[in-house]
């Protein structure tokens, strides 16, 4: 479902000439989503009714000042009762985009927050690998001590420092 609202939105941007600006008023709205735990729970919960989303989407829309067509778009979902999904809708969205503008996304896994220095190296590193651009999406997890984790397309690189002392300690497990 969320692949042909992402469709539906995208076709429509194109024809408008608006997919950069649409492309930013999505993302400005799921930074919104993201941030705020009550409108997180108008988004997910099925307790409110069509109207009372639609009307307080619309408050929160007009207030953020986003317009156009993502505003209409965001309406149009609440209106439809498939609010709950809209943010699977903007990443199926940003995948088009990418798609359609020969971008590559890469999600990459580190311990702690990157420079802009490492950012770049990451990035020319991956992009000599694919050929194309490539858009790096970070996620911070301390939880695997050091070293990266990148997941490009369907290949995957983990060299974090988890993953390796765990294979230490099953080799040493399996040496007894």
């Amino acid at each position: 479902m969320a692949g042909r609202y992402a469709t539906a939105l995208f076709e429509l941007a194109l024809e408008g000439k608006a997919v950069d600006q649409v492309q930013s008023d999505l993302s400005a709205f799921d930074a919104l989503v993201a941030s705020s735990p009550d409108l997180s729970r108008l988004v997910r919960s099925p307790a409110f009714s069509a109207e009372e989303q639609a009307k307080a989407l619309s408050a929160v829309l007009e207030k953020a000042g986003l317009t156009g067509i993502a505003a209409n778009f965001l309406k149009v979902v609440a209106t439809n009762r498939r609010l709950f999904a809209v943010r699977d809708m903007i990443r199926a969205f940003n995948a088009l985009v990418a798609q359609h503008k020969g971008e590559v996304t890469a999600q990459v896994t580190v311990a702690e927050t990157l420079n802009d220095a490492r950012m770049n190296e990451i990035r020319d590193a991956l992009k000599q690998v694919t050929g194309k651009d490539v858009k790096v999406d970070v996620t911070v997890d301390p939880s695997i001590i050091g070293g990266l984790k990148v997941k490009l397309g369907s290949r995957m690189v983990d060299a974090s420092l988890r993953t390796k002392l765990n294979s230490i300690k099953f080799a040493m497990k399996e040496a007894r």
